[in-house]
This record gives structure tokens, C-alpha cells and sequence, in this order.
């Protein structure tokens, strides 16, 4: 778990990131300057770099947060607790937390171009993470933890497609379930 410091490192994150969320969807990404988010968020430019290198990474400042999380709560997952159950469990919660904004930022991120390939390189970050600490709770070997975490991602990515597609009344934690049921490997250890 992470200590009272990094729980607090993120959380500052995580507000920075809603802030220039927020600002993004009002004005559109390429509109809003750091200097923008910064003055939105009562902290200096310098301070946004300390969290931020760069002005996309405010948009996937929750990914970061997100994939820290996950880990952790993977790790702390029962023993005997089938890898792919671990995994549908913690993601079944991330997704029952996504609301409206975070409609908003997928359809920002796929809108600007320059979000979309940053997008794709933090989410292959988070993978790495998430598989790291799978393997790590469950014993697995590097390629089974990695096959894993990428089916989850792929069974997360078709459920929120889908219910982007849908609308708001859609039911995104079934969506995630019907994914997962999908796609259970007959056979979740090596």
C-alpha cells in the first residue's frame, strides 16, 4: 500500500488533473494554457510541472492515479483468489466510479490527436504496473500476468465503447461483466 506521503502526492494530482479536466471540456484542449490550469488550480506553473511534465499528462493524471491504485488493490486481494476474479473485481469497482466527466474526457481524448497517442502510451504504463503487481499477488510468470491484464484491458475497453455508444442509461459495470464472462480464460494460472 502506499505510504501517507504518495496517498498524498496523489491526491494533489488527481485535483490538478480534474482542474485542467474541467478547463479542457469548457474551452477545448488546445485553448487552455498551463499557466490557465495552474491559476484555476491557486498554484504556481512551477507546481503543475512538479506533478505534470507536460500539459497532456494533466488529461491522464487519473490514468496514473488509477493504475497506482489498482495495483495496490490487487496486491491486497485474497491469496487464493483466481488471478482473472482479482482483475474483474478491482476493474468492476474503477468502472463503477466513472461518471459523466469521465464520458467527457474519452470524448476529449478522442477528439485531439495529441491526447489519443499520449492516451495509448500512459495506458501501456498502467499495464506494466498492473501486471507487475498480478503476478507479484498471484505467482504468475511475467508473460501469464501480462496476457492477463491485457485481456482485462481489452474487456474494459469494449465495455466503455459500448457504453459511450449507448448513452447515458447504459449499464457500464454489466457491460464489463458480460466483457469479462466473455473472455475468462479456461485456464487463469499457468
Amino acid at each position: 500500500m502506499a505510504g501517507l506521503r504518495e496517498r498524498a502526492r496523489r491526491a494533489v494530482q488527481a485535483e490538478l488533473a480534474a482542474v485542467a479536466l474541467e478547463l479542457f471540456t469548457e474551452r477545448g484542449f488546445d485553448e487552455v494554457t498551463v499557466d490557465d490550469i495552474a491559476r484555476a488550480a491557486g498554484v504556481s506553473k512551477r507546481s503543475f510541472f512538479r506533478y505534470f511534465p507536460a500539459k497532456e499528462d494533466a488529461v491522464f493524471g487519473g490514468v496514473q492515479v488509477m493504475s497506482d491504485d489498482i495495483a495496490d488493490q490487487l496486491t491486497a486481494r485474497p491469496a487464493g483468489e483466481p488471478p482473472w476474479e482479482s482483475l474483474h473485481a478491482v476493474l468492476r469497482d474503477w468502472v463503477a466510479r466513472i461518471d459523466a466527466e469521465s464520458r467527457a474526457t474519452l470524448r476529449l481524448i478522442e477528439r485531439t490527436p495529441s491526447l489519443r497517442a499520449r492516451f495509448q502510451q500512459r495506458r501501456e504504463e498502467a499495464r506494466s504496473r498492473i501486471a507487475t503487481a498480478l503476478a507479484a499477488r498471484a505467482g504468475l510468470d511475467p508473460f501469464t500476468a501480462d496476457l492477463l491484464t491485457s485481456a482485462a484491458g481489452a474487456a474494459v475497453d469494449c465495455a466503455s465503447r459500448e457504453w459511450l455508444r449507448r448513452g447515458p442509461d447504459a449499464d457500464h459495470a454489466h457491460l464489463l461483466d458480460t466483457a469479462f464472462t466473455h473472455l475468462r480464460p479456461a485456464c487463469a494460472t499457468p
